[in-house]
């Protein structure tokens, strides 16, 4: 029985030993025992390889602004783990999460004695967040982001109103796959019968298993330039402005995001599709208006976040080759006259290469560095990737962004990057620095 906030906190990392072990069996297992709370809430499942947060966040403002109150569960946390699980963008209490790691530890148990083995730490967490939205705080909807893949994802036991595919690309290959098709196979596991799939893919190889899945499964498909596209593009100071035009809902002109980077232009028009979609024929009534105003007020942490002005800080979570070549693009299309100072650590398991050499491309000066995680990459694995000139390593990240701060003139843009592990930790000691 645990009494204490950080005691359950740390039982719940401590299962981080037990690894990623795809396969919904344990998950069946615990939602019977405790009588299904996943088939109560209606939902909204969201997968792909960058985006999905974005995705969640958009779609979530709009329904809040809309008057409706909604559950979200998302991966990983950014600056406290309690907001895995939210409503209305409100982590849940500590002492909520106490009684929810007291529900599902007998479970894990007594599961650790069976042929299935325990469940893994985000296995526990998604148990959690389907037992607090059906039995603790119930919400007119709940939006489930996919962990890794789709097909044998902790979420895939839901049963929801729509599904999204923000896009495909390659990471965690050692686990999904090495080719753009079998991640978009593990990606399309999330497509349900008669359940319509809203996706950005653009890629044909990947975009063609979707389709393919989607007509075994006999769902309707909405896809980025086919059935809605994005018109009229421009990038606004701190923000981006776009029309959305759908095939089979209104045009929405001059819809204004407060996200920076064209890529969340298509994270946006799929929250705009899947609301048109609940709008539609989900008994969800939302305006264009309020459409456009949650649209607008939507903010996701460490994503081309700017923390500072002056000095110019920006945090951002590229951790994979896709996220990097975002990021890259939107420094050198943004503030290409500034002198870039890169601090970057990275998970062992990503493409590292690719992301070392389009970093080296825009970083004036480039740090690599490593933190406390279990599949953190050296910082001198990085750094010998690295071709750039003008690099350096270190042992202690937050050394290396106080130099950093202190040696930045009117000129220089400070980008701290990486795994979003990484970010977690490095936003709230940028935070209380920069004050």
């Amino acid at each position: 029985m645990f009494t204490t906030y950080q005691a359950a906190l740390d039982w719940i990392h401590a299962r981080l030993r037990l690894g990623i072990k795809p396969g919904l069996k344990r998950m069946e297992w615990m939602m019977e025992r405790l009588g299904n709370p996943e088939k109560s809430s209606k939902a909204v499942h969201i997968g792909g390889t960058n985006g999905k947060g974005s995705t969640v966040t958009f779609l979530r403002s709009i329904l809040q602004s809309n008057g409706y109150t909604v559950g979200t569960f998302t991966s990983p946390y950014i600056e406290e783990f309690n907001e895995r699980i939210s409503v209305n963008g409100a982590p849940i209490r500590d002492d909520e999460l106490v009684q929810l790691t007291n529900i599902i530890r007998p479970l894990a148990d007594e599961l650790e004695e069976t042929a299935l083995g325990g469940p893994t730490e985000f296995e526990v967490i998604t148990a959690m967040a389907f037992y607090y939205f059906s039995k603790m705080r119930p919400v007119d909807i709940v939006l489930y982001e996919v962990g890794l893949g789709g097909r044998f994802d902790s979420t895939n036991i839901i049963f929801p109103h729509l599904s999204i595919i923000t896009n495909i690309g390659l990471d965690h290959t050692n686990i999904l796959g090495d080719t753009y098709e079998k991640i978009a196979f593990e990606k399309a596991g999330i497509i349900k019968k008669n359940t319509p799939i809203f996706t950005a893919v653009k890629r044909q190889d990947a975009l063609k298993v979707i389709e393919e899945q989607a007509v075994k499964m006999k769902a309707p498909i909405f896809r980025i330039n086919h059935e809605f596209t994005i018109d009229s593009y421009r990038p606004l100071e701190r923000g981006e402005k776009f029309t959305l035009k759908p095939t089979y809902f209104p045009i929405i002109e001059e819809i204004e995001i407060g996200m920076i980077g064209q890529h969340q232009t298509e994270n946006a028009a799929l929250a705009v599709m899947a609301a048109n979609y609940l709008n539609e024929c989900c008994s969800f009534v939302m305006s264009q208006e309020k459409i456009k105003e949650g649209l607008k007020q939507a903010f996701w942490p460490g994503r081309f976040e700017i923390l500072s002005e002056k000095p110019l800080v920006i945090i951002d979570g590229a951790h994979n080759d896709e996220g990097v070549t975002a990021l890259v693009n939107e420094l050198s299309t943004r503030f290409g006259n500034k002198q870039i100072s890169i601090v970057f650590a990275a998970m062992q398991d990503k493409s590292l290469h690719n992301m070392v050499a389009k970093l080296d491309q825009i970083a004036h000066h480039i740090t690599f560095v490593s933190f406390d995680y279990p599949r953190a990459a050296e910082a001198s694995t990085l750094y010998e990737l690295s071709i750039s000139q003008n690099k350096t390593l270190g042992k202690n990240w937050e050394k290396i962004i106080l130099n950093e701060l202190k040696v930045m003139g009117k000129d220089h843009i400070l980008v701290v990057t990486g795994s979003l592990y990484f970010i977690s930790r490095a936003k709230p000691f940028l935070k209380n620095t920069l004050k």
